[in-house]
């Protein structure tokens, strides 16, 4: 599948282990090439959805004089939206564990923007899932938070680790784009190019 690809030597512009993963399970063949301290602020006007379509392409953009006539480059950026506002990466072992006890018992949004960029042309979108997390107890979340050490990732945790395996009720939307690449999305758009 994909055959259409094969024109294109593929990129994916992350270093995330998940992401991939994640392409990888597409059948893709593809590269990894990262570039160190690409800028993820974002202008504060932004909300919701806007903000990681915002930071993929900011990472598109940085990677723009890298990419080669017959690459095709692949960027995306996850968060994690509670209560307006987004839940990050934690900066430390309180603000991970913070972060869980806001979720516990509730409903949160998980946003991918994915950005697919060629020397010629750009395309992109956005992902959303609703993930609603059982009441943890103080003992769960200290666990987790302990044993995991979740700080690499968006909202401090990640759905396939033992908190998604306790502690996910339910999920609305696509699975992965949890964990940080709605992969049935970005195949159907693969398919178009």
């Amino acid at each position: 599948m994909l055959d259409n690809l094969k024109k294109y030597k593929v990129i994916l512009a992350s270093n995330s282990p998940r992401r991939k993963e994640l392409l990888a399970g597409l059948g893709v063949e593809y590269e990894v090439r990262t570039l160190p301290d690409v800028d993820e602020s974002y202008p504060e006007t932004l909300q919701g959805a806007d903000i990681p379509l915002f930071i993929a392409k900011e990472k598109a953009d940085a990677y723009q004089a890298m990419i080669q006539s017959d690459e095709l480059m692949i960027t995306a950026d996850t968060i994690v939206w509670l209560d307006g506002k987004v839940l990050g990466k934690p900066k430390d072992r309180e603000d991970a564990l913070q972060m869980l006890r806001d979720m516990s018992g509730r409903t949160h949004e998980v946003f991918t923007g994915v950005c697919i960029t060629t020397t010629e042309w750009q395309r992109s979108f956005t992902t959303q899932t609703e993930v609603r997390f059982s009441k943890l107890s103080e003992e769960e979340i200290i666990y987790y938070v302990d044993k995991y050490q979740p700080m690499d990732k968006a909202g401090a945790y990640g759905v396939q680790e033992w908190i998604g395996f306790i502690g996910v009720e339910n999920i609305s939307g696509s699975y992965y784009n949890i964990m940080g690449l709605p992969v049935q999305r970005l195949y159907r758009e693969l398919l178009k190019v």
